[in-house]
């Protein structure tokens, strides 16, 4: 029963820490969102500005021109209106630019409001670990030996699942030591998609540790299957 407990708690610590795992990864993401945005925005706050000093340059050439040409002909005063034109159109691109700023900064308060409520929930969930980390202290440890005489482990029936690739790979790095995908995928000449997937699956179902420190990976033999590998069949029960 301490056992299923145990195991249970493992499933629940292992689901928790994957949840953190995830919520972390969705904060780093809004986080560069958030960035981006503040960048974007700064560009177009940059952009606006220079915009304003065009306008405010092209602003003082017409005055300069209008009264330049006021005591001219008619032709003059056609310039005049065209230019008067241009400059409705760009104090209407002025205003379209206001408004697309005031839409991004909504954004960026979303953002923000999202990265509080992210970081809120990260809380919550590293309380809840501790919680269960907590409560897996409470339940006594059982002996490795004890486990042994109550339940011993049948050598057939833990190998019975893999195929004789898979067993082929586990006795490999049991004699040989820890190795790569790649390494192992020139001992048994399969695909290296196939290879990945072969040695996701034995460190998934328990039968490998895998050293993440290093790109590649590396995949050792459990202390467990060392000592399962290495007895005979007379040895086993």
């Amino acid at each position: 029963m301490t056992d299923v407990l145990l195991a249970l708690l493992g499933v629940l610590l292992a689901i928790t820490v994957g949840a953190a795992g995830e919520y972390y990864r969705q904060i780093r993401r809004v986080r560069r969102e958030y960035e981006a945005a503040k960048e974007a925005v700064g560009d177009i706050v940059l952009s606006f500005n220079r915009q304003l000093r065009r306008q405010d340059g092209k602003l003082e050439l017409v005055a300069y021109k209008a009264e330049a040409v006021s005591s001219k002909s008619g032709k003059a005063l056609k310039k005049a209106v065209e230019n008067e034109k241009e400059l409705c159109s760009l104090t209407a691109k002025i205003d379209v630019s206001a408004e697309t700023r005031e839409n991004l900064l909504a954004r960026i308060g979303e953002m923000d409001k999202m990265v509080r409520d992210s970081v809120a929930s990260q809380k919550n969930l590293a309380a809840k670990v501790s919680a269960i980390e907590k409560e897996t202290k409470r339940f006594p440890a059982v002996s490795e030996s004890r486990v042994g005489a109550v339940m011993p482990i049948k050598r057939e029936k833990v190998l019975a699942p893999l195929t004789e690739t898979e067993l082929s790979v586990l006795e490999t790095l049991v004699g040989e030591g820890a190795q790569t995908a790649p390494e192992i995928r020139g001992r048994i000449r399969l695909s290296r998609e196939h290879t990945a997937r072969l040695m996701k699956k034995l460190y998934e179902e328990g039968y490998l540790e895998r050293d993440t420190t290093k790109i590649p990976f590396k995949y050792r033999a459990k202390k467990e299957m060392k000592k399962l590998l290495g007895k005979t069949e007379s040895e086993t029960v």
